[in-house]
């Protein structure tokens, strides 16, 4: 091996439920996200390179409001819903994370639930473009009062599911989910490249590498790396 190689890591982690964010940790949708918004960068003004280092992970309004801070909150709210049905109408390019349609079957059976900055309808077109199930549990854009990097959606979900948020592990992929999973009290694992610098707990470049086993008293072990 080569000294500059990458060192292989192994992770192993326990949990009593799965928290799965959607874009970048189950879905790949990069390709809608930075057409959307290099057209709306572009038409309010701003470097379209500048605006893709912060929109991954919020809701589209707080990304707005990042952006621009001088803005009426209401304009941004107003852009948010026409961003979110041109997202929804998008979906050249969404593909499943590799690893993700296996990952998914694997933990059906498991308490799992989905915690997403994106509504609804954007949620059921992404993971019906890649394929991939869709949770019962959930908690999209329409179900909380603040969006990532706030942790409030992941401790509604960890309610919903009737499990503690310390026993609880996230994937996400961007610091603002990261961020929140952390204020929430929880463990993350890290899925993909953006993930990488941002200390997650465990990291993994996609789901290929992630083994899931329940145990008999209903932990679940969830094993990282080769």
């Amino acid at each position: 091996m080569p000294a500059n190689a990458p060192t292989a890591t192994t992770s192993v982690l326990t949990a009593r439920a799965l928290l799965l964010d959607m874009d970048g940790t189950l879905v790949n949708s990069d390709a809608v996200v930075e057409r959307c918004w290099r057209r709306w960068a572009i038409e309010h003004g701003l470097d379209p390179e500048e605006a893709l280092k912060v929109v991954h992970g919020r809701q589209g309004y707080l990304t707005m409001a990042v952006l621009l801070p001088d803005r009426p909150m209401e304009q941004n709210l107003a852009d948010n819903r026409v961003m979110l049905a041109q997202e929804t109408a998008d979906l050249d390019g969404v593909v499943p994370i590799t690893g993700a349609p296996a990952f998914m079957a694997a933990i059906a059976a498991l308490p799992h639930a989905l915690v997403t900055s994106a509504d609804e309808a954007l949620a059921t077109a992404r993971l019906t473009a890649s394929g991939l199930p869709i949770p019962s549990t959930r908690v999209t854009a329409e179900h909380v009062s603040a969006s990532k990097p706030d942790p409030e959606g992941f401790l509604k979900a960890a309610a919903e599911l009737g499990v503690d948020p310390a026993d609880c592990l996230a994937l996400e992929d961007s610091d603002a989910g990261i961020t929140a999973a952390f204020a929430a009290g929880m463990r993350v694992l890290g899925v993909g490249p953006r993930a990488a610098a941002l200390s997650p707990t465990a990291h993994t470049e996609d789901l290929t590498d992630v083994t899931v086993t329940s145990l008999p008293d209903g932990t679940i072990r969830i094993h990282v790396g080769g």
